[in-house]
């Protein structure tokens, strides 16, 4: 099994391109399902979750072809053979779920196991379901799966969602489309991924208004077409990346990066003392006179802190000047990091959903473990500002959201390494 060497090194300089998006990407695969036509995405990640996503529509007879590297993929749902989503192919990956609302909607019939995933909280897909049975679907929750029918259609309804849940939202997006009637989603997401999503459908011929608010109406049609669709930027990616010079030093430049993906994450960055600048090719990011200064967070559904930058930011505010407060109100079990990040030397306090940051002036490099893939990121960034060495195992976590990361940071003067 890999693990990845750290050796603190000083200050970074140098350019760091940020890939599509992870879960635009994972969302806008199984819309391929919703159409006989092809279906192309460019700036497609190379991650093994979207290997995973590929596996999964292959086991249904959809067609996919990863060209130019893998940042190209090429999607046919011409000849479907199976509406059944193995518990072995999903177990490994929650975003396997988002397959039942296109198969639903175009074939009346799907049987998906209940997914896996990182463990960080319960994430129940009870919100997907009572969107779908919304719609009118038969649902059926027996042996692990969701046995789902609707032998007559989905018909258009109002769906009022009781919280924000972005994977809810993109499954009832995906089936509207194809319901008779309309279909109105109330407190719908609204992240950048959801407006990918409506973005996407409507070059196939949906019709969708809202998206990137929390409601959105759907007028649905009879079938969709083909479409070749652009990934969007991956945020978490860029404040990732972005958090680099933050925490060591140096300047960076993300390239393909924009503020309005991040603009509340931008401003803590700003409070902490960490210089976001605009350039022609994206985002500059510097840090402005010694040690960050302590700033408290809370994560919200965007346009919100995100929760999938949570871990990351903690290993920043464990070097900052003063106390810091986290709370995490998504999910619940995710500060997980924290107990490896006292093996770095870090202070920290863990009550519930409130994280406390009291800054040390250095960490220490170690021995630490990766418990998911937010987790996994946060120690590498803590190991670039930690004196000596740090091995971080259990890098599996890792792939599964960052393509390349030992290459792009020691592009900028990183000491990183991949080691079996």
């Amino acid at each position: 099994m890999d693990s990845i060497l750290v050796r603190g090194n000083g200050p970074l300089k140098g350019q760091i391109p940020i890939a599509g998006a992870k879960n635009a990407c994972l969302t806008l695969m199984p819309a391929t399902l919703l159409t006989e036509e092809p279906l192309t995405l460019t700036n497609a990640p190379r991650l093994s979750d979207i290997r995973t996503m590929t596996q999964l529509l292959g086991s249904l007879g959809a067609e996919v072809a990863s060209l130019q590297g893998g940042q190209v993929l090429a999607m046919s749902s011409h000849d479907i053979s199976s509406r059944h989503a193995d518990y072995e192919i999903v177990r490994k990956m929650r975003a396997s779920i988002l397959v039942l609302g296109p198969l639903l909607a175009r074939f009346g019939e799907a049987e998906v196991s209940l997914p896996g995933g990182c463990a960080i909280g319960a994430r129940p897909v009870d919100l997907h379901l009572r969107a779908l049975e919304a719609l009118g679907a038969e649902l059926d929750l027996r042996d692990g799966y969701v046995h789902a029918k609707a032998p007559k259609g989905l018909v258009g309804a109002v769906v009022d969602f009781p919280i924000v849940s972005v994977g809810a939202t993109e499954n009832a997006l995906m089936a509207a489309t194809l319901a008779k009637g309309t279909t109105v989603l109330n407190n719908a997401a609204r992240e950048p991924e959801i407006v990918d999503l409506a973005r996407c459908l409507r070059r196939m011929g949906a019709q969708i208004e809202g998206e990137g608010t929390s409601t959105i109406t759907i007028q649905g049609v009879d079938r969709l077409g083909g479409a070749t669709h652009a990934v969007v930027t991956d945020r978490i990616e860029l404040g990732t990346y972005m958090l680099a010079p933050a925490i060591c030093g140096g300047e960076v430049e993300l390239l393909g990066g924009r503020i309005d993906l991040l603009a509340a994450f931008c401003e803590k960055l700003d409070a902490a003392g960490v210089s976001v600048e605009e350039t022609a090719n994206g985002l500059k990011v510097s840090r402005r006179n010694g040690r960050v200064r302590a700033v408290d967070v809370v994560t919200e559904p965007f346009p919100g802190f995100p929760t999938d930058l949570q871990a990351q930011m903690m290993a920043l505010l464990c070097t900052a000047e003063g106390t810091s407060v986290l709370e995490e109100r998504i999910f619940e079990n995710r500060f997980m990091h924290a107990p490896e990040l006292l093996r770095m030397g870090a202070r920290i306090e863990v009550h519930g959903g409130h994280a406390t940051v009291h800054g040390v002036e250095k960490l220490r490099g170690a021995p630490v473990m990766a418990t998911d893939l937010r987790a996994s990121v946060s120690l590498i960034l803590a190991a670039l500002a930690a004196e000596g060495e740090t091995i971080v195992s259990r890098v599996y976590h890792l792939d599964r959201g960052y393509e390349r990361v030992e290459e792009k940071l020691s592009a900028c003067g990183a000491l990183i390494e991949r080691i079996s």
